[in-house]
């Protein structure tokens, strides 16, 4: 046989399994699960959570004069959904492969599970909390009054739990994506490419949140009048910061 030159051997490399195996298979259930919880926590959900941080404030908006760009609400609210269902679909196809009770009852499989449905429940409350988010009220509304714009008790509590959950859910499903991979003994182009999606969405925020441009929720929508409710109290959340100017000028 031919020998293999130096770019047959690093492709092999990379189309290798992590543990060195020969062969690399998985039941098509169970690689499809893998694949829906990557594009849902790889993906969509920290997708989502760097639109709700860093675009309240687009380059374009006319800042202070135009108020409440409900751009970043949306693609926030739907990547979260699009994440949540997307994760759904990938535990209803890993209950429904026949094998999976004997798997999931080995060594780092049953850490990836029980780790897994500690996510699940995790991202359950975070929807539930979504819900329960109060009312929004303030100019323009039907009524003045409402938990947002009053940063009522019910709408503190919500920010403080909704934020400090969406990060530790976050990085929890990471580590957990980062055990499936070793459960599955993935390719080894798999956790490389990952990796260096993950090392893109960290540079991105860090250059984004030394922009200044996480913004507080309540002045990208109320503007910065020191008499309104929201303002008599610190932006909640880490990094949060009020602003004197557009923060992209």
């Amino acid at each position: 046989m031919p020998e293999l030159g130096p770019s047959s051997l690093w492709l092999e490399w990379l189309m290798s399994p992590m543990s060195g195996a020969l062969q690399h298979h998985l039941e098509p259930a169970l690689y499809w699960h893998a694949r829906a919880m990557v594009l849902a926590w790889s993906f969509c959900i920290p997708l989502g959570v760097m639109v709700a941080r860093f675009c309240k404030i687009t380059p374009r908006q006319d800042w202070p004069r135009v108020l409440d760009n409900a751009g970043w609400w949306h693609a926030h609210r739907g990547l979260q959904y699009a994440g949540v269902l997307t994760m759904a679909a990938g535990i209803a196809l890993v209950l429904a492969h026949q094998g999976a009770g004997a798997t999931l009852r080995e060594g780092a499989a049953y850490w990836h599970a029980v780790l897994g449905w500690c996510v699940l429940v995790a991202a359950a409350v975070q929807v539930l909390s979504a819900w329960l988010r109060g009312s929004k009220g303030g100019p323009g509304q039907s009524t003045m009054a409402g938990d947002h714009y009053d940063m009522t008790p019910r709408r503190v509590v919500f920010e403080r739990v909704h934020k400090s959950l969406g990060w530790l859910l976050v990085l929890s499903a990471l580590g957990v994506s980062t055990l499936g991979l070793v459960v599955a003994d993935a390719p080894r182009w798999m956790p490389l490419c990952l990796g260096a999606w993950w090392c893109l969405l960290l540079g991105a925020g860090v250059w984004l949140q030394q922009r200044g441009l996480c913004v507080d929720t309540y002045q990208a929508i109320w503007g910065a009048d020191p008499q309104m409710p929201g303002m008599q109290r610190a932006p909640i959340g880490w990094g949060v910061r009020r602003i004197q100017q557009h923060p992209w000028r």
